[in-house]
């Protein structure tokens, strides 16, 4: 039996973000143009903890993210969301480049599903990967929201703080 789901939603700069979370662990992290599960208007202190953190990472002083995470879905899904929380802040990889990253060169279009299906957005960074000639491919919080993330580390890579 999987424990119900609560919910935050929070303000940031590209919107309203709703935060999920399941027994003291993040499952999700919606953008504004999401479609995202149901949950308990309830806060909890994961809820919480992201969301100081998700502060901190818009102010341009966050870096890392240091949650418990537990996404839900197959297990080469979730070999690429871990995948994903290896690409520093501030740099990109192409779906072709995580795929061999994983041992598996021949799966970009594979890893490429995986990465649209990745439910805690920003935290794992799907945004950071694109295509192999370097420019934008879709995204789930749609492509004006990846721009912004890659351009928002593009810039504040260099102020990290102690929580980096």
């Amino acid at each position: 039996m999987t424990s119900p789901l609560t919910k935050l939603t929070v303000r940031s700069p590209l919107g309203a973000l709703r935060l999920y979370a399941a027994a003291d662990q993040l499952v999700g992290l919606y953008l504004p143009v999401q479609a995202a599960p149901a949950g308990l208007d309830q806060p909890s202190e994961v809820l919480e903890r992201t969301a100081a953190q998700l502060a901190e990472y818009f102010a341009g002083h966050r870096r890392r993210f240091d949650l418990p995470l537990a996404p839900r879905g197959t297990e080469f899904q979730i070999s690429v969301w871990q995948a994903l929380r290896a690409i520093p802040h501030g740099e990109t990889r192409s779906y072709g480049e995580l795929a061999r990253s994983l041992g598996r060169p021949a799966a970009s279009r594979a890893v490429g599903a995986a990465n649209g299906k990745n439910p805690i957005s920003i935290i794992v960074p799907c945004h950071r990967v694109v295509g192999a000639n370097g420019h934008l491919t879709g995204y789930a919080g749609g492509v004006p929201a990846k721009r912004w993330l890659l351009d928002h580390e593009a810039t504040s890579g260099g102020r990290p703080s102690a929580a980096s």
